[in-house]
């Protein structure tokens, strides 16, 4: 089977989601974890995520069931130096794998679900940019280790120009290691944020 494979080099403001002013230093980790571009990043234009179809069932099954491998509790570190950690579990009757951010922001948390919709694997977000994007699952790489999610629709976004999270990549390292990424698309455009790399906490 062969899979495609993507990549962007666009630039955006995402100054709606800081004060004024603000550095680097002195944004929330939430913040820098959905709105900070990946300034080293090297990619090239994609396709736009409305051209994009899921990947087969049997497939998206079988990856469904490697999310489920990942219940446990992880500590993430982007490539930017914050921490955070992460509860994985599965929930109504082993369908839904819920991922739980306690760390992200001072009373806040952040959550995404993962669950079979027919054939098709699906990702929601709840982001603190208060929109809710779904994502489904359009592509493998890595033989397998790379899943790649892209925008399908999302609630409180009345049309995909508004900011929200577009897509994401989960690369699974290992049993106890795996990475995500995101990009944020906003007014036509869209850019990779930082990467996070999650070890199972001991």
């Amino acid at each position: 089977m062969n899979f495609t494979t993507f990549s962007l080099t666009l630039a955006i403001p995402l100054s709606f989601l800081f004060s004024n002013g603000a550095d680097e230093k002195d944004r929330s980790p939430i913040q820098r974890a959905c709105c900070t571009p990946d300034s080293g990043s090297n990619l090239s234009a994609a396709s736009s995520a409305a051209g994009e179809t899921s990947v087969p069932g049997e497939v998206a099954t079988k990856v469904f069931d490697r999310f489920k491998t990942l219940q446990g509790t992880w500590i993430g570190t982007s490539t930017k130096g914050w921490k955070e950690e992460t509860t994985v579990r599965t929930i109504a009757q082993g369908s839904v794998v819920q991922f739980t951010s306690f760390d992200a922001h001072p009373n806040e948390t952040m959550l995404t679900l993962i669950h079979m919709d027919g054939d098709r694997l699906l990702i929601t977000h709840y982001c603190v940019a208060k929109n809710q994007p779904r994502l489904q699952l359009t592509s493998l790489e890595d033989e397998g280790k790379t899943a790649v999610f892209t925008f399908l629709d999302g609630t409180n976004l009345p049309s995909r120009e508004k900011g929200h999270m577009d897509k994401v990549v989960y690369r699974f390292r290992d049993e106890d290691r795996f990475t995500t990424q995101w990009t944020w698309y906003q007014n036509g455009q869209e850019r990779w944020m930082e990467e996070i790399g999650l070890e199972r906490k001991q």
